[in-house]
């Protein structure tokens, strides 16, 4: 038998031409990626989160000499999001900088931080809209994680 998996996804040239609250999505998470703490790689990530009751949570990257025990910015702001409010996650912004991310690249999240968004979709029961923006204003917008990771952990098809 033969499948075929389809990524369904949105691109914009410039993050302006999206809605006021995703723009301002973005410029909170730019502005949150300043404050990660990335010594080692210098890719710096900044993650801003919308809850359904408009709550908006920020996370960013944080490594540790011991590497893997640092945690990547998705994954901060979730679990902070997930164990202080009990609201469903509608959106999640990513943004990212570093030497050797070119202004057009996109950096999408790493395999354990999809895993975990997809967890969360699941215990809510909705899917995420998840906003990957480059430093050149580009950006990509997917209407679930299941466009980045249709084989998830615990997904039964």
């Amino acid at each position: 038998m033969h499948k075929e998996i389809t990524i369904k996804y949105l691109y914009f040239e410039d993050y302006n031409s999206l809605e006021k609250e995703d723009v301002a999505l973005i410029q909170k998470a730019q502005a949150t990626s300043v404050d990660a703490y990335a010594p080692y790689s210098n890719f710096q990530v900044g993650v801003s989160i919308l809850l359904a009751n408009n709550k908006v949570v920020l996370g960013n990257n944080q490594e540790n000499i011991a590497f893997p025990s640092g945690l990547c910015a998705e994954r901060v702001a979730l679990f902070y999001a997930n164990a202080n409010y009990k609201e469903k996650v509608k959106t999640i912004v990513i943004v990212s900088k570093g030497d050797l991310i070119s202004d057009n690249q996109v950096i999408s999240p790493c395999g354990s931080c999809r895993q975990v968004i997809l967890e969360s979709e699941k215990r809510q029961g909705t899917p995420i809209k998840i906003v990957l923006v480059s430093q050149n204003k580009s950006v990509y917008v997917f209407n679930s994680i299941l466009d980045l990771l249709p084989f998830g952990f615990g997904i039964n098809e």
